[in-house]
């Protein structure tokens, strides 16, 4: 043993002198590096540490949304029409998901979500985000949290509730998943409405959970609420009585405004067919339009009333006036115009009442077209509304100087112009209002806002009078006659437009009209579009709507009856013309 121990020393790797300079070496690289090491940490501690910390804030720090609590909307009375509530969110790391079958099943289940759904959402493991579903109740949220299924998480939102469903759907409108508004209020009064989110500045780990709070956090501003004209019970009668009137008269559509002229407030806008603010699978264009603001259409025979009111500003007939109509039929240029009858002589409020073409073409031009039409402007036709409501359109009435004589006369009688329900509505309100016109509103007023003069008290009154016959024994529209009140209104029926003409059996059935006639509070107009069941004369179809809707309304204003209750006097209803 000793003689192989000195074998080994004596090897000559071992007996040799390592060299001075090469322990240096090695000390001295050490050295550098530690050096190194230490300004490397000195730059990024000291120097670079702005730098760095933005980088690692990048990739945890967040700045979570703190959600406003959207404001309400409320009906004149203060009843909600739409509301938020919590609601919870559920969102997944696809990766960190425990992947356990009878977990997700559960999972599934409660998301109301076909396990093959969610499996997809959870398939690509690359992501590290991806919503499982939004906006679901409270409770359910809870039971999702009772699972404890790694990588499922949830957040806490809001969502909108709208207790009047379908009845105000087209008003209200709704909002979309981010909670911002899409149709109706709810789009128009957006900025109100939503308030402004706050934040809060997290860091966060690989998991998704805060760990610390960093900087300082904003408070949410919560929206404002909202009150509105609509008065809910107004509104879901009308929807009602209107939803019937379209299925029986089987109808496409059908349209409802209410207008307190006291105020200018809009008491009820329906429209159907509707839908559910708050369930919106499958919707189509036709159920979504708010038809009584968006949708325009020849008006018919409701126009007369305005042709006839101007003649008497001008001097040129007063109420009792005779104007010979035999034989039923008048000529303009190539044209001939017709009564549904002929009714020989009539006196101007005959001409209403029997809702004849040829007296009101007769008084028409004995004027100049631009009298027409500086009075359909003033009452509003051809012009946008004034009202806080998207979609509201200005209907179509041409410059009077490309008038010719025949345009002039079919537009006497509603033909050749345009006009939304909402628009015919409103201009009826200086009848009601004494020749005044008032700005309208979809918001609660506390007063009236200042009205402009049309035409004098004395014709307004005498054009009330004549509205009043036309709803009563021996005119247009003996079915608008209203239990325990006077009212007054006019009829329409136009055909529909169809390509460049008109479509020999589809019409829109109109009836415009005041309520009481003495003392008015209330317009009520109704359409009827494409009545197919037997009748769409708007003395059928749209008449019995108004008489509903007023006894309903003026009951719920608290307005006394004006007159005596007894049996409606249906007999004797005059065959509109067209």
């Amino acid at each position: 043993m000793s003689g192989r121990s000195i074998r080994y020393t004596s090897s000559p790797l071992l007996a040799s002198k390592t060299p001075v300079w090469r322990s240096k070496f090695i000390v001295a690289g050490i050295a550098i590096a530690f050096s190194v090491l230490a300004a490397r940490a000195a730059y990024v501690q000291v120097i670079g540490n702005a730098f760095f910390q933005r980088q690692g804030e990048v990739r945890f720090a967040r700045t979570l949304e703190l959600p406003a609590n959207r404001g309400r909307i409320l009906d004149r009375n203060g009843l909600i029409l739409a509301s938020s509530v919590p609601a919870t969110s559920i969102w997944a790391i696809p990766e960190d998901v425990d992947r356990d079958p009878v977990k997700l099943k559960k999972l599934a289940n409660l998301l109301d979500m076909p396990m093959a759904e969610l499996n997809r959402k959870l398939k690509d493991e690359d992501k590290t985000f991806v919503w499982l579903k939004r906006q679901l109740d409270d409770p359910v949220g809870q039971q999702i949290a009772a699972l404890k299924i790694e990588g499922i998480y949830s957040r806490k939102e809001y969502k909108r509730q709208y207790p009047e469903g379908e009845a105000a759907a087209h008003v209200v409108g709704f909002t979309n998943v981010e909670d911002a508004g899409q149709e109706g209020v709810e789009l128009t009064f957006n900025k109100d409405l939503a308030g402004r989110a706050g934040s809060r500045r997290v860091i966060k780990d690989r998991f998704g959970r805060v760990v610390e709070d960093v900087g300082e956090q904003v408070p949410p501003v919560d929206g404002r609420d909202l009150q509105l004209s609509i008065d809910s019970k107004v509104q879901f009668f009308a929807y009602q009585k209107l939803r019937d009137t379209v299925i029986e008269n089987k109808a496409k559509a059908g349209s409802v405004v209410v207008l307190d002229v006291a105020s200018g407030e809009i008491l009820a806008l329906v429209n159907y067919p509707s839908y559910e603010p708050g369930k919106r699978q499958n919707l189509t264009g036709a159920q979504l339009r708010n038809r009584a603001l968006t949708d325009t259409f020849e008006p018919g025979s409701t126009m007369k009333p305005f042709v006839v009111a101007l003649a008497l500003e001008k001097g040129l007939v007063r109420p009792e006036t005779a104007i010979q109509t035999a034989p039923g039929r008048i000529s303009i240029g190539r044209s001939t115009i017709t009564d549904a009858h002929p009714h020989g002589v009539l006196t101007v409020n005959e001409v209403i009442q029997k809702s004849s073409n040829v007296g009101t073409v007769k008084m028409a031009m004995q004027m100049q077209p631009q009298d027409m039409w500086e009075l359909y402007t003033q009452v509003g036709f051809g012009q946008k509304p004034q009202v806080a409501f998207p979609g509201a359109v200005s209907g179509k009435l041409r410059a009077y100087k490309t008038w010719k004589p025949i345009e002039q006369a079919t537009m006497s009688y509603g033909y050749g112009l345009s006009s939304s329900l909402f628009q015919l509505a409103r201009a009826y309100s200086v009848f009601a209002l004494d020749g005044q016109l008032i700005p309208v509103s979809l918001l609660k007023s506390p007063e009236a806002s200042a009205s402009v003069q049309i035409m004098s008290s004395k014709n307004a009154v005498a054009m009330r009078h004549m509205l009043h016959m036309a709803a009563g024994p021996g005119g247009t529209a003996p079915k608008a006659q209203t239990m325990g009140y006077s009212v007054g209104g006019k009829t329409g029926t136009a055909h529909k437009q169809e390509g460049k003409g008109y479509a020999d059996k589809k019409y829109r059935g109109f009836f415009v009209g005041i309520a009481p006639i003495d003392q008015p509070r209330i317009v009520v107009a109704v359409m009827i579009d494409e009545p197919s069941n037997g009748k769409y004369f708007g003395g059928d179809v749209a008449a019995p709507v108004f008489s509903d809707t007023v006894a309903q309304t003026l009951r719920m204003l608290g307005i006394q009856p004006d007159m005596a209750v007894k049996p409606q006097i249906l007999a004797g209803a005059v065959e509109e013309s067209f």
